[in-house]
């Protein structure tokens, strides 16, 4: 019995290790998402918060900004830097962009911008969403440098909460909430499905009966769309319910991008599933595709805390362009045109990963 045991035991490692993309995904990529992250945090801190100036005369923070800001443009805009050195607790890099009040929601509700800083009767006045930790930490950091000793002619400061919807920390997170929840619904609802049918022969199989081969493939997309409808609507009743948050846009230029976003990552999906037979390296596969975008794509923060070289790139991510969309609409009152692009986007990256997919689809 021992000798039968030990020759189990033998049979299944050598089947494991003789798989080097179980290996890889198993063991290799989770070490280098580790290293990644490390390095990432382990780094020295600088904390970076965007703040929005709406001021009709100059302030004490105008005559600070000339001493210590540094000036540059961007995207036709002047932009101010003003970088505060500390060795213990980590630079904190503040910048600031002149704006209309109108336009500095927009960038709030967009997560390009913490705080807005206005002005009257001699008077700084702070807006931010209290929630937002981010906020508040930005607040606290530029009230308190406004407020310090070395400045001799510290400005009085008020703090004018913003409880907008629209604004709150909960509206930038519900929508992207549930374009994650699709992408993730999608890519193991169908990406594992299938690896897992072809690991126990169940396609092969399959393909034996007069099925049609694409009638399969149509069958999971379809259930898996339904399915996100459903969860998609839970996650708007509850967040409703407990958070009153309001659909400010068109439904019907929702129902689209919601049906774009399916299809882009159902196509993304059985790209994913076209060759491999091992539900390990199906799993890495997945979580390679997904994991990035989690982190990149704004879903839980925004994006604009990466350094400014990567928005263009993480901008191009079917999971941004998604969740964007979807905050434009329930935020910004979108309608057709805006989100005219995107869905664009979103279908042909679809329709391409499923043509593609297809045609080196292994049934065996």
């Amino acid at each position: 019995m021992k000798s039968q045991l030990r020759q189990l035991i033998i049979s299944r490692f050598l089947e494991t290790i003789r798989e080097p993309e179980v290996l890889f995904w198993g063991m290799v990529f989770p070490v280098l998402i580790s290293i990644g992250l490390g390095l990432a945090f382990m780094q020295k801190s600088e904390s970076k918060f965007n703040i929005m100036l709406v001021e009709s005369r100059q302030t004490e923070l105008d005559s600070l900004l000339a001493v210590y800001g540094e000036k540059s443009e961007k995207n036709g805009q002047t932009v101010m830097t003003w970088l505060v050195s500390d060795e213990i607790l980590g630079n904190t890099r503040f910048t600031f962009v002149r704006n209309s009040w109108d336009d500095a929601i927009i960038a709030l509700k967009r997560g390009e911008a913490a705080v807005i800083v206005t002005d009257s009767l001699s008077q700084l006045h702070y807006h931010f969403d209290p929630r937002n930790a981010e906020a508040e930490l930005a607040y606290m950091k530029l009230s308190d440098l406004l407020q310090s000793p070395s400045n001799e002619r510290a400005t009085q400061q008020q703090l004018s909460p913003l409880t907008l919807k629209g604004v709150r920390y909960i509206d930038f997170f519900v929508p992207g909430l549930i374009a994650f929840g699709l992408m993730s619904s999608l890519l193991w609802g169908i990406s594992y499905t299938i690896i897992e049918c072809r690991s126990q022969k169940l396609l092969r199989r399959m393909i034996a009966t007069p099925m049609k081969k694409s009638n399969f493939l149509i069958a999971i997309i379809f259930v898996r769309l339904v399915m996100n409808v459903v969860e998609g609507l839970i996650i708007f009743f509850f967040a409703w319910l407990l958070f009153d948050i309001r659909i400010q846009g068109s439904l019907g230029a929702l129902a689209m991008l919601f049906v774009a976003g399916n299809v882009a990552f159902a196509g993304v999906a059985v790209l994913i599933s076209t060759r491999t037979s091992k539900t390990e390296a199906g799993s890495g596969l997945i979580n390679a595709v997904q994991m990035p975008m989690m982190i990149l794509s704004g879903i839980f923060f925004s994006y604009h805390n990466f350094p400014e070289w990567s928005i263009g790139a993480i901008k191009l991510l079917p999971l941004t362009a998604l969740a964007d969309g979807m905050r434009s609409i329930f935020n910004e009152s979108a309608g057709w045109m805006e989100i005219v692009t995107p869905t664009i986007a979103l279908s042909a990256l679809g329709i391409i990963c499923f043509t593609v997919g297809t045609k080196v689809f292994k049934w065996q």
